[in-house]
């Protein structure tokens, strides 16, 4: 989203120009299907408390994710972009603790 303007002068065919005016509707999207897909996983695997505790914590990141991309600021979604790492680390530590805990 953040390369949208750049994407269009180079042609480039990103998700960001493909999805058009639903950008954040499929990035949100996506996050709730990694979280179900994860979540499931969790369930299947026998995973406990802690695992699912790092989904939640993930589940807020990417709604403050959504609070920084709804409006398509470049500058907040760059700000999104830069903080997704920590999506995947609320992911990891809930499953470092659950593994630690048994």
């Amino acid at each position: 989203m953040v390369d949208r303007d750049d994407d269009i002068h180079l042609g480039i065919h990103s998700s960001a120009l493909f999805f058009g005016k639903y950008d954040v509707l499929a990035v949100m999207i996506c996050y709730a299907i990694t979280l179900l897909l994860l979540a499931v996983a969790g369930l299947m695997t026998g995973l406990g408390i802690a695992y699912f505790a790092g989904l939640i914590v993930a589940e807020g990141i990417a709604f403050h994710h959504y609070k920084l991309i709804k409006d398509r600021s470049r500058e907040k979604c760059f700000e999104a972009f830069l903080h997704n790492n920590w999506f995947g680390a609320a992911v990891f530590a809930g499953l470092v603790v659950d593994y630690l805990v048994r």
